[in-house]
Formats: structure tokens, C-alpha cells, sequence
């Protein structure tokens, strides 16, 4: 097997909102040496919804140059204005970004023909790879197995999809409808405790948040599947079912997974882009109880 798993990136940011370039650069070098294989920045985690154009050609043009070539780099490239989604997607890829992703418009629910033209046109307008990014619970639809099997069969930088729907149903569906005509094409779950059953199932892996927090514990996992040690798989498997709390500490849970990366010394501060609250001390206290729990911090 080879199976990876991709980390959706927090992005830090000082107390007046400006970028932490050092906080990013050694958070990066932290995802490298607890070997993890790739890295999307600017998704949801990275709150590229709350970012100018600006903010995110600097932090896409930094993870670049810093991480020079030691593990993959996505860009998160969407935007409710479809004709700014190109020239971002193009700076970055001339910048040196191995591929772009892309989740489609929201607001209002679109049926597959509005998606099959979405996607062709930017697969068109794009001069390099492009991963498609189906999150249902954010845009209000989902994209269907036959857009995606389509736009496989007919555009070839569409090299993939991050597909973040809690059960493995439509994931599933995705494997079976894709792979048997294009083998190369990656399927990536975007709910953590998936990973293992993507694999299993024929798909590549995981684009998920607990590698933010937990990196290590994420690669022993592939290492684990790749080389088919089943008593590891189920160890690790009930490890990342216990880490999902994370998410369910509070809502939404952007701040809570940057406050534990602050609190494991990587970042200097959890702020967020506005509106996302700032945690109070009894939240901090939860974050904190998490990661002992969970054995990342001692008691």
C-alpha cells in the first residue's frame, strides 16, 4: 500500500492579525520531522475564508520557499469570484506549489452540470494539478461520483479529490467510480477516523486536522497501513477515534486546535480571523486537559 496523509494547515497569526511567518516556518518543520507527507495550506483550518487575496499569495509563497521540496504542498486556491481562482492558482504553481485544491462555490446549492462546467473551466484556466474539495457541510451540496468519474475521464490536472463527508458511503462510491478508470487519481478522506478504511477501500489516504495536533501519531498510522501490521492499524485506529474529540470541545473548533498547538510550544498565539472567538481560560483549560489525556502533554 502507500498510503499518505496530508495536514490542513493551521495558519498563525500574530495578536493584531498579521501573518506569524516564524511561527509558520517552525510549525512546517514540526509536520517534517513527525514525517508527515504533504501539507494543504489555506483550507478550512487555515481560514482562507477569512484572509485578503494578499494574506494568502504570502503564506502560499512562504510555505514554498521554506519548505523547499521536503514534503508536498497544496494550495487552498478558492474563492466565491471564480475568475480570481485562476490567476491565484497560477502564481502559486509558478511559485512552486505541487498542486492547487479547490472547493466549489457556496451559498447556493449547484447540481452536477453547474459542477462539471465549474470544474472543466478551471481545469482549463489552471496550468498545473488540481484537486477538487467536496465538503457538503460548508458549500450546502455535494459533488456526485459521476461528475468527478467525468471530469477524471477528461481533464488529466484534475489529479484528485479531498472528499469531507463524515461516513466512508460517498467516499466509497468515489473509489469505485474513478479508480477503474483512472488508477492514479488520488482520493483522500477529510474525516480522520476514515483513514483507514479510504485505504482499505482503495482510496490514498487523509487530508485531516488531528496531524496539527498529533503528527507523529498520524504517520506511525500510515506506516502502519503501508506496511499492513493489523494489530498497529487497530492500536492507532481507536488512538485517532479518541483525538477526534478535539473537535467536539467547542464550536466551531478552529481556535481549539490552534490553542493546543500553542500549548505544545509550536506557535506563539492561537488568534484566529475575525469573527472566530478568542478562548477564555475555562476553554484553554479544556484544550489543555485534551492533550494530557491523550499523553502529547505530562500531567
Amino acid at each position: 500500500m502507500n498510503a499518505k496523509w496530508i495536514c490542513p494547515a493551521i495558519t498563525p497569526f500574530h495578536q493584531d492579525g498579521s501573518i506569524d511567518f516564524e511561527s509558520a516556518g517552525r510549525f512546517y518543520d514540526y509536520l517534517i520531522a513527525n514525517e508527515i507527507d504533504g501539507v494543504l495550506i489555506g483550507g478550512s483550518l487555515g481560514e482562507f475564508f477569512g484572509q485578503t487575496l494578499q494574506q494568502r499569495e504570502e503564506i502560499a509563497r512562504f510555505a514554498v520557499r521554506h519548505i523547499t521540496g521536503r514534503m508536498k504542498v497544496i494550495i487552498g486556491t478558492a474563492n466565491m469570484i471564480a475568475e480570481q481562482i485562476a490567476p491565484l492558482s497560477n502564481t502559486c504553481l509558478e511559485a512552486g506549489a505541487d498542486a492547487v485544491m479547490i472547493v466549489p462555490p457556496f451559498y447556493f446549492s449547484f447540481g452536477d452540470e453547474e459542477m462539471y462546467r465549474f470544474y472543466t473551466r478551471m481545469a482549463e484556466e489552471i496550468h498545473g494539478p488540481v484537486y477538487i474539495y467536496n465538503f457538503p457541510d460548508r458549500t450546502g451540496y455535494t459533488i456526485s461520483p459521476s461528475v468527478v468519474r467525468r471530469l477524471a475521464g477528461e481533464k488529466e490536472n484534475i489529479i484528485g479529490i479531498k472528499d469531507t463527508i463524515a461516513g466512508m458511503d460517498h467516499t466509497r462510491e468515489l473509489i469505485k467510480a474513478v479508480k477503474p478508470i483512472r488508477p492514479d487519481f488520488e482520493i483522500y478522506s477529510g474525516f480522520d477516523d476514515n483513514f483507514a478504511h479510504n485505504v482499505l477501500s482503495g482510496g490514498n489516504g487523509s487530508i485531516c486536522g488531528i496531524s496539527n495536533v498529533a503528527p507523529k501519531l498520524c504517520s506511525d498510522w500510515v506506516k502502519a497501513v503501508n506496511s499492513e501490521d493489523v494489530g498497529q492499524i487497530a492500536l492507532l485506529q481507536q488512538k485517532i477515534n479518541r483525538c477526534m474529540d478535539i473537535y467536539a470541545i467547542g464550536a466551531p473548533f478552529v481556535p481549539y486546535v490552534k490553542e493546543a498547538v500553542r500549548q505544545l510550544g509550536i506557535i506563539e498565539c492561537a488568534k484566529c480571523t475575525f469573527p472566530m472567538p478568542d478562548l477564555d481560560e475555562s476553554n484553554r483549560e479544556k484544550v489543555h486537559a485534551f492533550l494530557v489525556r491523550e499523553g502529547l502533554l505530562p500531567a
